[in-house]
């Protein structure tokens, strides 16, 4: 099984890094995420991570404590203690640490810049192709040495 890196990961399945700034609100996140069919943001002041937003935020800080999407602002409700990966890591990793941490979206960082965000999805994606690969290998394997 080939062991990709997530910058190599990246550069295969280029895609549009959406961010939202702390000052934006709840509803500006939501309609964002829901134009690009995305279940997180990244939220940067300028170009620093200050945290992330997901729809399990917004389920749990918002709705479920009576507040608004329209009066809530981002920064109010967005998880600051973001846990990320360095774009040399391993998508095997990225899964361990999904785990380890039960969340579902990884902001990518070179240096301490986001480049990139990956989801569960991605991972479970790019796991499901390495495994096809390897079961094909070992199909020929087998058959030339029958």
């Amino acid at each position: 099984m080939t062991v990709k890196t997530i910058a190599q990961f990246l550069a295969q399945h280029q895609r549009p890094l959406h961010v939202v700034s702390p000052q934006s609100t709840v509803r500006e996140a939501l309609i964002l995420m829901a134009e690009k069919n995305i279940g997180a943001l990244s939220v940067l002041e300028g170009t620093q991570l200050v945290g992330m937003f997901s729809e399990r935020d917004y389920a749990r800080k918002v709705v479920l404590h009576g507040k608004t999407s329209v009066e809530t602002k981002v920064r109010d409700i967005m998880t600051t203690d973001v846990i990320t990966m360095a774009k040399d890591q391993s998508i095997m990793e990225c899964m361990q640490t999904m785990t380890d941490h039960h969340i579902r979206h990884l902001p990518v960082l070179d240096a301490s810049h986001v480049i990139g965000l990956i989801s569960i999805g991605d991972v479970v994606k790019e796991m499901m192709s390495d495994l096809s690969e390897h079961v094909s290998f070992l199909e020929t394997y087998i058959k030339g040495h029958q």
